[in-house]
């Protein structure tokens, strides 16, 4: 059985809308106002379905502790990224894209190779860009203001990342020869076969 792409979760800025319609209820969670929503509950049980869910979110673990039982979500795995140790192969960014790039590194090294999307409202416009040419990444940067939207949700749905196509090795062809076979004479010399008539032509 293949396993499921990964959907990388952010919580502020996503599920945690700067300017939320109606629909959404206001919690005091660790000195903070957290506004959430029913149906991004019943959005994300729905992508559950097609997606393993994982937090990729500044809560880190604070968020299976808070935020996953008022959507009556189950404890979800946590990317970590407090304390992450940058490693020599992680990828390099531009200086400019390291503060919304500061993320990367700790996905891929949690994705391991697996593929997913990631929703979040502050990632480099280069790297989504990127991800358009790759069948095994999604990036859906979304606007803090209004948070995850059903459009989101049915572009993760429609077309879901999928492992990469592994190379097939080219055949080994055997070398041919197209012209006259040369056939060794005592002697150093070398007589042609003719193709067509099978007999000696001389050397």
């Amino acid at each position: 059985m293949t396993a499921r792409p990964l959907l990388f979760l952010d919580i502020d800025g996503v599920l945690n809308p700067v300017l939320p319609t109606d629909g959404f209820t206001a919690y005091d969670i660790l000195d903070f106002t957290v506004l959430l929503s029913v149906t991004h509950a019943d959005w994300l049980r729905e992508l559950s379905a097609t997606y393993e869910l994982v937090w990729a979110t500044t809560w880190e673990h604070e968020a299976n502790r808070h935020i996953a039982p008022l959507l009556e979500l189950p404890r979800l795995p946590v990317v970590e990224f407090t304390g992450y140790e940058p490693r020599p192969d992680d990828p390099k960014l531009p200086v400019l894209d390291l503060l919304s790039g500061r993320k990367w590194a700790p996905i891929l090294r949690y994705a391991a190779g697996r593929p997913f999307a990631w929703v979040d409202d502050v990632m480099p416009e280069r790297l989504v860009t990127r991800s358009r040419l790759r069948r095994d990444r999604l990036l859906l940067p979304v606007d803090p203001a209004h948070g995850l939207r059903r459009e989101h949700v049915d572009r993760l749905l429609r077309r879901p990342p999928r492992a990469r196509r592994l190379r097939r090795p080219r055949p080994h062809r055997r070398p041919t020869t197209d012209g006259p076979s040369v056939l060794n004479v005592p002697g150093g010399g070398a007589t042609v076969r003719s193709p067509a008539a099978g007999h000696p032509e001389g050397t």
